[in-house]
Order: C-alpha cells, then sequence, then structure tokens
C-alpha cells in the first residue's frame, strides 16, 4: 500500500451530505440509483452509486452519507456524476454507505 502524507490528505474533500432524491438508473452498465444530494452551503449535486443490493429508494432518502466533493464530475452513461458517495463493499459486492452516526451540519467537511 502506498502511503501519503497529511498534506494529501487535506487535499480530499470529504463532506457530510443529506440524499434528497433518488431515481432508478437503468442506463448505468451495474444496478445503480441516481442521488441528488445536499450538501449545504455547496449546493445540491448528483451521484450515480451502486448501493442497490443493501439500499432502496424509501430507506436512502433523507439519510446522511459521506462523500468526495472535490473529484472533477464523471460522466456515467447519461448521468452527470459530480460527487463520489463513500461506501465499504462487502464479501458479496454489497456497499454499505459510510455515515455520520448523528445529525452534522450539512457540507461540513471530515477533518
Amino acid at each position: 500500500m502506498t502511503q501519503i502524507n497529511y498534506d494529501h490528505f487535506e487535499q480530499v474533500e470529504i463532506r457530510v451530505g443529506r440524499i434528497i432524491e433518488v431515481v432508478d438508473f437503468p442506463q448505468a452498465r451495474k444496478p445503480a440509483y441516481k442521488l441528488w444530494i445536499d450538501f449545504g452551503e455547496l449546493g445540491v449535486k448528483k451521484s450515480s452509486a451502486q448501493i442497490t443490493q443493501l439500499y432502496n429508494s424509501e430507506n436512502l432518502k433523507n439519510k446522511l452519507i459521506l462523500g468526495i466533493t472535490n473529484f472533477p464530475p464523471r460522466q456515467i452513461a447519461d448521468f452527470m456524476s459530480e460527487v463520489l458517495v463513500l461506501g465499504v463493499v462487502g464479501e458479496n459486492g454489497e456497499v454499505a454507505l459510510v455515515q455520520p452516526d448523528r445529525d452534522v451540519p450539512l457540507g461540513q467537511r471530515i477533518s
């Protein structure tokens, strides 16, 4: 594993957001959702997330998540994903979201 220093970590903006809208994304190669996430003062950002094995649209709405907000946007099928939602991949390929364990201000940066 390549080691990084703290200056590298500081360059990655990991922020708290709240999922406000979820739509199925059948055009994606792997099962995914289109997410609209409120990051407070940063505004609403879009993301494509392959989290369909553990989550449905009803239990995702209003969920707090952590996302990297300073990667360049990425085109996924017909959708521009602006944020990388963070998750942990399980043994069977299912993705469990990384999230705060209590309400915190939207847009707050992880440090």
